[in-house]
């Protein structure tokens, strides 16, 4: 019973999509593929792929985690200025494409459930970004959540539509 009030509670608070979350809240990821796998088999996240392997940091999104991903699709690589990318992708630019892409990586397992309820997660970079709800729609920094919850063996991935950027670029 007192399962059902604090489902329809989320019901009301949240909408519909909270039914769909409520089953992995606070759960250990449960996804049969890691959650470089798991991006690869989404078919929108080659950009990504192809820059974790230029940063040397597939082995890292393989490891136990569990780690909370907020990737960026190839539409959101896409808007970065001309050439932006190109640059990144070049071995002497690793550095700071490692810095980019551990800014999208949040130590731990926050489920969309969890993140909406934060206004800051601090990052494998070392850095923190913002997390804020603008017209009823979760964003981190300046970069809309567009999907949550893909579950991964050793994390989640939430689907964003830019690409977030540290503070020192």
């Amino acid at each position: 019973m007192k399962s059902i009030k604090v489902m329809t509670i989320l019901i009301v608070l949240l909408g519909i999509p909270a039914l769909l979350l409520a089953g992995n809240y606070g759960k250990k990821a449960q996804g049969s593929m890691d959650i470089v796998d798991t991006a690869v088999s989404a078919k929108s996240f080659n950009t990504l792929v192809a820059a974790l392997k230029a940063a040397d940091l597939v082995d890292v999104l393989r490891g136990d985690g569990p780690f909370t991903v907020f990737a960026p699709t190839d539409a959101a690589f896409a808007k970065l200025p001309p050439g932006t990318l190109e640059s990144l992708l070049k071995p002497e630019n690793k550095a700071k494409l490692q810095a980019i892409l551990t800014y999208h990586v949040v130590p731990g397992l926050y489920m969309a459930a969890d993140v909406v309820k934060m206004s800051s997660a601090k990052t494998v970079n070392g850095q923190s970004f913002t997390i804020s709800e603008s017209y009823g729609t979760a964003m981190v920094d300046n970069a809309k959540i567009v999907k949550t919850d893909i579950v991964a063996s050793n994390g989640v991935i939430h689907v964003i539509d830019s690409v977030i950027l540290p503070k020192d670029m």
